[in-house]
């Protein structure tokens, strides 16, 4: 039975031994408490023998630094404690501990002795360590050598825990800001991060990953942490929402519930905004904006003007009494169309398609038909023509040399083309009133004539002035 009493301690209270194929072996402290617990004892030297190795039996696979401190236990007084020699033995796994002044130092009863080891690798395979203790003393009886052992067990590894607390810095996120994910976790395992579009291997030594691009939309990331020995995975997810998101596409399957749409682009965030009568389209400064379309098809259009694509092309307005056709300058513009049905056209003038055409102008009277540019006047051309009234000063046939008739105050004259005089009027039947005329004819050139002279009237044959022959059924004359 040894002088002094000898208790083992360890720093987690029970040790784990060290997993076969992990980065890291299992620490931890131990410590050997030397305590007298009998009468005054006089020590020179106290070996330890720490068993190394990373069998059942063995502490360690490499002998630790092990220090030791004693102290004087005095009852009624402060307590005093000073450092003891601690020296390995050359060669071997064994400890020289002695007193620091050296030779023989005196063990109070109450006074103790600790040896630590800090940050002892565990040995890998689980059981019993047993350290050896040979302690040297002197007492009233002489010299004394002794030994003992004390135990620790090194329990079963256990599972490395979960990771933990995966989560971004900030859960919203603006254009182009930073995002920075950090997680907890044994450097055991081997990281990853999973996001849309890629994977990125993070070092087990670090807890925190930013992501090279910030995110434009909401995205949700996974922490991937897989033990290298077991191949075992666990599965961390987290979602950082975008302020402003930016989505290649959209599918909505219900539809979409928002106040306004605006564009992502620079020089192009034309705004659709949604009011409670329909949609208002506005630029990139707020005010009234274009809606491009290849074609609408609308129950109805509430506008101020219509304008073809360019900044020079017509334009139409919309007045309450109707509608005006501009031209690119503002002036009044010209309607094209192949075909147009209407009511009625309330216009100043109507002319043909080229600038000489004849034209009509509308004046209170009635119409004026004009040829050409200017103000002439110009020809109706027509098949027929049911009037009320023909107000004219002459009519002719269609050709220039066409014979004409003129209205005199009088009557009418019949002229031929020339004008030198008077010429013949060819008719079928004639019912009159009155006719005065110098002269009648037959109906060719060589039949009778007569004429009418102040006394009465002569009968004429052929075309000279030969007297010609009266034919009757019956004559009654007065003489």
């Amino acid at each position: 039975m040894t002088a002094l009493t000898y208790t083992v301690f360890t720093d987690p209270a029970s040790v784990e031994a060290s997993a076969a194929g992990r980065r890291s072996k299992s620490t931890g402290t131990v410590y050997l408490v030397i305590t007298n617990t009998a009468r005054r004892t006089d020590w020179s030297r106290i070996e330890v023998r720490v068993p190394v190795g990373d069998g059942v039996g063995d502490l360690t696979p490499k002998l630790p630094e092990m220090k030791g401190k004693y102290t004087d236990n005095r009852w009624g007084t402060q307590a005093t404690t000073q450092e003891v020699k601690v020296d390995p033995q050359r060669d071997t796994n064994v400890f020289d501990v002695t007193p620091k002044s050296g030779g023989v130092a005196s063990f109070k009863p109450g006074d103790y002795l600790v040896l630590t080891m800090e940050n002892v690798a565990i040995a890998a395979t689980a059981g019993p360590a047993v350290l050896t203790v040979r302690e040297k003393t002197e007492d009233d009886d002489g010299e004394h050598t002794r030994y003992t052992s004390v135990a620790l067990v090194k329990t079963a590894p256990k599972e490395i825990p979960a990771p933990r607390d995966f989560h971004p810095d900030k859960g919203m996120v603006g254009a182009g800001e930073n995002l920075t994910l950090s997680w907890e976790g044994s450097p055991e395992f081997d990281y990853k991060i999973l996001f849309p579009g890629g994977q990125k291997d993070i070092s087990s030594d670090s807890r925190t990953w930013t992501p090279p691009d910030a995110p434009k939309r909401a995205t949700t990331y996974t922490l991937v942490a897989t033990d290298p020995v077991t191949q075992k995975q666990h599965f961390l997810t987290t979602t950082v929402q975008v302020r402003f998101p930016v989505l290649e596409t959209l599918t909505a399957i219900t539809g979409i519930d928002t106040p306004w749409v605006q564009g992502a682009a620079d020089g192009k965030k034309g705004r659709v905004t949604f009011t409670g009568t329909g949609v208002e389209i506005s630029d990139n400064s707020g005010g009234r904006g274009t809606v491009t379309a290849d074609r609408a098809d609308l129950n109805g259009v509430n506008t101020g003007w219509v304008q073809g694509r360019s900044a020079d092309d017509g334009k139409i307005t919309f007045p309450k009494d109707g509608l005006d056709v501009r031209n690119g300058s503002g002036a009044w513009g010209t309607v094209h169309a192949d075909k147009a049905d209407l009511n009625g056209i309330n216009t100043e003038w109507v002319q043909g398609r080229s600038a000489d055409d004849g034209w009509i102008s509308f004046p209170k009277t009635g119409l004026n038909v004009r040829k050409g540019a200017g103000q002439a006047w110009g020809s109706v051309f027509a098949d027929k023509a049911d009037l009320n009234g023909v107000n004219t000063e002459w009519v002719q046939g269609r050709s220039a040399d066409d014979g004409w008739i003129t209205f005199p105050v009088e009557g009418l004259k019949v002229h031929r083309k020339d004008d030198s005089h008077l010429t013949h009027l060819d008719v079928g039947y004639a019912t009159h009133d009155i006719v005065k005329t110098r002269i009648v004819r037959g109906l060719n050139d060589d039949d009778g004539w007569i004429s009418f002279r102040a006394e009465g009237l002569n009968i004429r044959r052929g075309r000279g002035t030969e007297r010609g022959t009266l034919f009757a059924a019956n004559t009654e004359l007065k003489e």
